[in-house]
């Protein structure tokens, strides 16, 4: 015997009534609980497992990503002290002597 959705309750909430079966988990909702995804009523518990999926099948995308990201960053800080040395390096040496104050 095929139970009848009016005598159902809401998976989440007891004391509520059930409107809607989620196709996926099998289980009944309230109207609060479920959500319209790919012109399907379905819970926000699968819902979150569907969003995800995408996520996890570019594991290699996300890395490479963050490789660049980190080269990136390395080839960035190298040229920001390049950078700083060759204007030390511009500095006369009489100044890091302390002569240079002396020849005014």
């Amino acid at each position: 015997m095929i139970p009848n959705l009016a005598h159902q309750r809401c998976f989440n909430h007891v004391q509520r009534e059930a409107v809607a079966k989620c196709p996926v988990c099998s289980q009944y909702f309230c109207r609060e609980c479920i959500t319209e995804h790919d012109d399907r009523v379905i819970c926000a518990a699968c819902l979150i497992k569907i969003a995800r999926v995408p996520l996890l099948r570019r594991p290699a995308m996300a890395s490479l990503i963050r490789c660049a990201a980190c080269t990136l960053g390395i080839v960035a800080a190298w040229f920001f002290f390049y950078l700083i040395g060759q204007a030390l390096l511009a500095i006369p040496t009489s100044f890091h002597e302390g002569t240079l104050w002396r020849s005014y």
